[in-house]
């Protein structure tokens, strides 16, 4: 039996264990021995059958996947696809174009045709005639940021496209950073409809057949265009995601140390909910890192712009004109994850409120025309998916009914359990890793829906009510002189679910209840008992995630493992790089090296330079901190050309972000439990928060 045979009839007996458990569950363990308990018990089951018929759509959709991923490799058809192509443009030699950006040639410029001849001398084979228009809209951002994401822009190989910055806020240093970098300038007078709004404004503007959309944090590999673009030989085709990926560790990773232990929670939507959304012909826009073709976008009358979740909304009436749309599972883009747990708190309540307003405009997927039932049903389920944080919330509130009411929020026997729950959470346990194409474990995954429980449940009350929230940006930079706070809208409520279930743990130790408990099942308390010592748990530990890490840097830092040469006045020794930003690297020496280092550490400005595979050239460093065999170091002064190769070395090459297996939770569970009780230290020298990145191919440049 083949790997795909043996993921479908996995993900049916998980289906089929879901279904037994839930009748199980409405038929042999509801309480109803007054009208109170009746009433609690009957909410549980209708909370867990919420919870249940969601994942459980989720699992049936994967069935229709052509063909489960090798961990750590691309998904469906759609990367095949893409090799088959042939490449929009082949890499032009870098010292060639450097020769021409540098004598200032007109074809020179950014997103320019180079030079017949130039092509000629490249080898190269015939490129697709689209033109693809880059829209970088934004609204606040820090100029750095948005420089690096512009820049990012102009580096793409793709030989003709043009970079438009759509600012918001109307900055004058914006305008003049576009005319520096050769990026076109448009703002607006009037700022109705957020980003969809801004997008509308310039489209009237655009001649390209293709356009691309990043946010203005984010940085493009040089090959995006390169390995999108061919998907749109086929006319059919109207818009093509890739996934959201992150430069830098999310606040819950960051505050808990668990960088290398735990995977950010996007991971699973790209990796598995994606590819299973195209298979089904339900494919999300999610907003940045996507092209779409110009002619669908006109012929749906642009962005949406009745919800602040235009993506979603756009890509559905795309989906409804009848055009296909392709998932490209490749990491041809990184962004920066929200600064604190309070911004990814207020992106996750953003994300939650636009997409239930989708509900109220055209785009509903249960009214649309055009639509087949299936795709009806994936887009549905992906909205409704939202409103999962409020039966999330009562049965995380269940394990308080027998501690704190005396009320058993269900009657269960040990026959029960041992037939029936544990076979399935059992099965959950094994299973979801290897059917979410490793992108997930079961229980970490679950730090995020605590930490952000209760502000969701807040914001789908709003939105539900009529008062959804407004479109803000969620900061992704350091402010000067700015002091991060935990922030009370998060910690409060975690500190009274805490108190609570402590004082619902210590009742149910109580010998003075025993008498109480003797009348129900031992399997019920035991699992009243495990219930709140879990719960407990999770809950200091979202409470530990949301005391977010001092000592943050402005520069992401990466995780690279190369071999490097270290030059000073006394010579050159082998050194392996372990760290390295734009601002600079931390180097591991070995016992020969640290000791002639130190020697030249006595004199007075030794000359260091440090070689390393990928960049040209040894590169000046300046050395700032020591820690036994390990070197920290900021780069010392940099020519354009040199800055230029280290920023592309950082952000734009080929294959640079892995796509990593979730670490084994039996592994990863100690280490939590760990840093609940230790903390995490500040930032700083060999002790930064790190997102790992793949060393560069032999001769890659």
């Amino acid at each position: 039996m083949g790997r795909a045979a043996i993921a479908k009839a996995s993900t049916v007996a998980l289906l089929l264990l879901g279904g037994r458990y839930l009748v199980w569950r409405a038929t042999a363990t509801l309480n109803l021995e007054s009208p109170l308990a009746a009433t609690i018990s009957l909410l549980a089951l209708a909370a867990e059958a919420l919870l249940l018929v969601s994942g459980g759509l989720e699992l049936w959709f994967s069935l229709w996947l052509p063909n489960p991923a090798t961990p750590g490799q691309p998904g469906p058809t759609a990367a095949a696809e893409v090799q088959q192509q042939p490449p929009a443009m082949p890499p032009e030699p870098a010292d060639q174009m450097d020769r021409l950006q540098l004598a200032g040639a007109p074809s020179a410029r950014p997103g320019a045709q180079p030079p017949s001849g130039v092509m000629a001398a490249a080898g190269a084979a015939p490129v697709p005639g689209l033109e693809v228009e880059v829209l970088v809209p934004s609204y606040g951002e820090p100029l750095a940021l948005i420089e690096g994401c512009l820049r990012a822009c102009l580096d793409l190989d793709h030989p003709r496209f043009r970079v438009w910055l759509l600012d918001d806020s109307g900055r004058p240093e914006l305008r003049q950073l576009c005319a520096r970098l050769g990026v076109h300038y448009r703002a607006r007078r009037q700022r109705h409809h957020a980003k969809a709004g801004n997008l509308n404004h310039v489209l009237g503007q655009l001649r390209g057949e293709l356009i691309a959309v990043f946010d203005a944090d984010v940085m493009p590999l040089r090959s995006f265009l390169r390995c999108t673009v061919p998907l749109f030989a086929d006319p059919a085709v109207g818009f093509v995601q890739t996934p959201q990926c992150y430069r830098t560790a999310d606040p819950v990773m960051r505050n808990l140390g668990l960088e290398r232990w735990l995977l950010p929670d996007e991971e699973s939507f790209y990796r598995w909910i994606e590819p299973c959304r195209e298979a089904v012909g339900a494919l999300v826009c999610a907003g940045t890192s996507f092209v779409v073709r110009r002619k669908a976008l006109e012929q749906v009358g642009g962005f949406e712009t009745g919800t602040p979740s235009e993506d979603l909304a756009t890509g559905i009436r795309i989906t409804a004109a009848g055009y296909r749309n392709r998932y490209l599972p490749q990491k041809l883009s990184a962004g920066l994850a929200p600064l604190t747990a309070a911004a990814m708190a207020r992106q996750r309540c953003r994300w939650a409120s636009g997409t239930l307003q989708v509900l109220r405009t055209g785009a509903n997927p249960l009214t649309i025309p055009g639509l087949r039932p299936l795709q009806r049903l994936a887009y549905l389920e992906g909205i409704v998916h939202w409103l999962m944080p409020l039966p999330q919330l009562l049965v995380a509130l269940m394990p308080l009914s027998l501690g704190v009411l005396g009320i058993a929020p269900l009657r269960l026997s040990g026959a029960g359990l041992l037939q029936v729950a544990l076979p399935f959470f059992a099965a959950q346990l094994l299973l979801i890793r290897w059917l979410s194409r490793q992108s997930r474990t079961a229980l970490l995954p679950e730090l995020y829906r605590w930490i952000f429980l209760m502000p969701l449940v807040a914001a789908v009350l709003l939105t539900l009510l009529g008062r959804p929230q407004r479109f803000r940006v969620t900061p992704k930079a350091l402010v000067a002189g700015r002091r991060i706070r935990p922030a009370k809208r998060l910690v409060l409520p975690l500190l009274l679910l805490l108190s609570l279930q402590l004082v619902s743990l210590l009742n149910l130790l109580n010998p003075t209840l025993r008498p109480a408990l003797a009348r129900l099942s031992a399997a019920t308390v035991a699992v009243s008992l495990i219930g709140s010592g879990l719960t407990l748990l999770l809950l200091a530990l979202a409470l530990r995630a949301c005391l977010d890490r001092p000592g943050l840097s402005e520069q992401p830092w990466y995780s690279l493992a190369l071999p490097g040469r270290l030059h000073s006045a006394s010579g050159h020794r082998p050194v392996r790089l372990e760290a390295i930003s734009e601002l600079g690297v931390e180097l591991r020496l070995g016992r020969a090296a640290a000791a002639s280092v130190a020697a030249d550490r006595q004199a007075n400005g030794p000359a260091w330079q440090l070689e390393l595979p990928g960049l040209p050239g040894p590169l000046p460093l300046l050395p700032q901190a020591w820690q036994e065999r390990r070197l920290g170091a900021h780069w010392g002064p940099l020519a354009a050309e040199q800055r230029q190769a280290l920023r592309r070395f950082l952000v734009g090459r080929d294959g640079l972000w892995p796509q990593r297996p979730a670490p084994s939770e039996a592994l990863a569970l100690p280490v939590v439990l760990a840093r609940l009780l230790l903390g995490c230290r500040p930032e700083g020298w060999f002790r930064r928060s790190l997102m790992p990145q793949q060393p560069p191919a032999p001769g890659d440049r």
